[in-house]
């Protein structure tokens, strides 16, 4: 009888023990804006990464090519720590692109020529100020210190890669869509104003408008 009321008392005292463990993970939780983040961003590489492929296949212009091929390794290598990121926080990460980049990509497959590098290099633009929107917004507003380092460390590629987008598109002729404001939504946010460099609308990252950007002013 006394070894059954020492066993129950070792189990209550387990259960002490694991109470504030459980407790901890809880409080440990990702917020809504890292979590968001984490996955806007995982679709973001989702997008790249298949969009670097098309562009190395069917672009027309070398720079094209070039370009895919660089955002295709960049975001493969983001992507490797933004799922190991979301593992460790035990955040689920969607399995493909959203809707708006799955319309991108579609548009994609079915063009070819210059028509192809106007929508790659257009598309591509208003990705990476949406994509650069987020992580500033992260950066900012993040909780987690992880997620927020990962942002820290994507910013200055993203920045290089809307900086080489710029440089061709003006080679190519193709507008760049002007600064209107400087709001920043949250990751796949459509509402707001882009910052500088964003377009009229605040499409998903990776995603793009239905309107054409007005050209720049000189």
């Amino acid at each position: 009888m006394l070894g059954i009321k020492r066993l129950g008392l070792l189990a209550a005292l387990v259960l002490v023990g694991i109470a504030p463990a459980a407790a901890a993970q809880a409080a440990v939780q990702p917020s809504q804006q890292d979590t968001q983040y984490l996955q806007a961003m995982h679709q973001v590489n989702l997008f790249e990464i298949t969009a670097g492929d098309l562009a190395q296949q069917k672009g027309q212009n070398q720079g094209v090519k070039d370009l895919g091929a660089r955002f295709k390794t960049d975001h493969t290598q983001l992507d490797q720590t933004v799922q190991q990121t979301a593992s460790q926080l035990g955040v689920q990460l969607p399995a493909e692109p959203t809707a708006d980049q799955q319309s991108v990509l579609d548009q994609l497959n079915n063009a070819s020529g210059e028509e192809f590098d106007r929508i790659w290099v257009t598309s591509e633009l208003a990705g990476h100020v949406q994509a650069i929107q987020a992580t500033q917004t992260e950066i900012s507003q993040g909780s987690d210190q992880t997620v927020v380092q990962l942002a820290q460390t994507a910013l200055p590629t993203l920045q290089a890669h809307y900086d080489a987008l710029v440089q061709l598109a003006e080679q190519l002729g193709i507008p760049v869509p002007q600064a209107s404001g400087t709001a920043t939504p949250s990751p796949g946010g459509t509402t707001g104003t882009p910052a500088p460099g964003g377009t009229t609308e605040s499409p998903a990252p990776g995603g793009t408008t239905t309107e054409t950007p007005a050209p720049t002013q000189s």
